[in-house]
């Protein structure tokens, strides 16, 4: 995308990103994946815009957090990487129930939706970054 600069609209970003994507392989996506934080946890190599991100999640009962944590737990135990959604203004019950429902994904139909996903943050992040 560095080498596409400068770009005259967003919408020219965006395109520029969606192509670049389309170029990654399963291991440039596990590694943007072990960049992430847990849902519910803090960290990751862009902590700012996660916790924006997860906003929501913060203000989840107690058993609701446990329960992200042990479905956290279980993924990755599955999956092999960091359970990931684009998580911007989705509650904690509602990202606990998309985690349940993608632990009955085989690994590779569940490494393309988390890849989906990651593709989605991007970019959110871009929009943001971009537009203010």
């Amino acid at each position: 995308m560095a080498h596409g600069r400068p770009y005259a609209a967003l919408a020219q970003v965006l395109a520029a990103c969606d192509s670049a994507w389309v170029e990654l392989a399963p291991v440039d996506w596990m590694a943007a994946l072990a960049a992430h934080p847990r849902i519910g946890e803090k960290g990751g190599h862009a902590p700012d815009s996660s916790e924006l991100e997860q906003s929501n999640v913060r203000s989840a009962a107690a058993e609701t957090m446990a329960a992200l944590a042990e479905g956290n737990r279980r993924y990755e135990e599955r999956f092999g990487h960091v359970f990931l959604i684009s998580a911007a203004g989705r509650t904690a019950d509602e990202i606990l129930a998309a985690l349940r429902e993608r632990m009955r994904n085989d690994p590779g139909t569940e490494v393309a939706v988390a890849a989906s996903e990651l593709r989605k943050i991007a970019r959110l992040r871009l929009e943001r970054m971009l537009s203010g």
